[in-house]
């Protein structure tokens, strides 16, 4: 699929998300959203946000700051982006909370702050509740 096509799915699917209230969160990489957002924000980056450092939000903020003089693809998507990005990293942070049962039952020898967890439970996929299941592929562990 063109990344066109997946962002406006992606965009799609996050206002569908939010408008029905769904547990299934919607999420996009890091390296997802920064195809994206130099498809659809490159030039106006380039143009706007010349000279910014790209960590601590600093793109961000430069485009949000300057939204009126942004192209209309850019200034359409950047804020969906984000807003993946960070349902994302939320995912990541909740998932051994929502897990802790499975990991108990599943994962007997590991214990909370172990490394191996996830890989546990990706391996016990297929009997891990659907709390657990949503919440990997809300976190980018485990794809449909």
């Amino acid at each position: 699929m063109k990344l066109r096509g997946l962002a406006f799915a992606a965009l799609i699917a996050l206002g569908a998300a939010g408008a029905a209230g769904s547990a299934q969160a919607q999420t996009m990489s890091y390296a997802q959203a920064a195809g994206l957002l130099a498809q659809h924000c490159g030039e106006d980056i380039m143009k706007v946000c010349r000279g910014q450092n790209l960590g601590n939000g600093a793109i961000y903020n430069c485009l949000s700051q300057n939204v009126s003089r942004l192209s209309p693809a850019c200034a359409a998507n950047h804020e969906g982006i984000r807003q993946m990005t960070e349902a994302r990293a939320a995912a990541q942070l909740e998932v051994h909370k929502v897990c802790d049962r499975d990991r108990a039952q599943y994962c007997p020898g590991l214990v909370p702050g172990d490394g191996n967890i996830v890989s546990c439970l990706l391996e016990a996929s297929k009997v891990v509740s659907q709390a657990c299941t949503s919440a990997l592929i809300n976190a980018g562990y485990n794809q449909q």
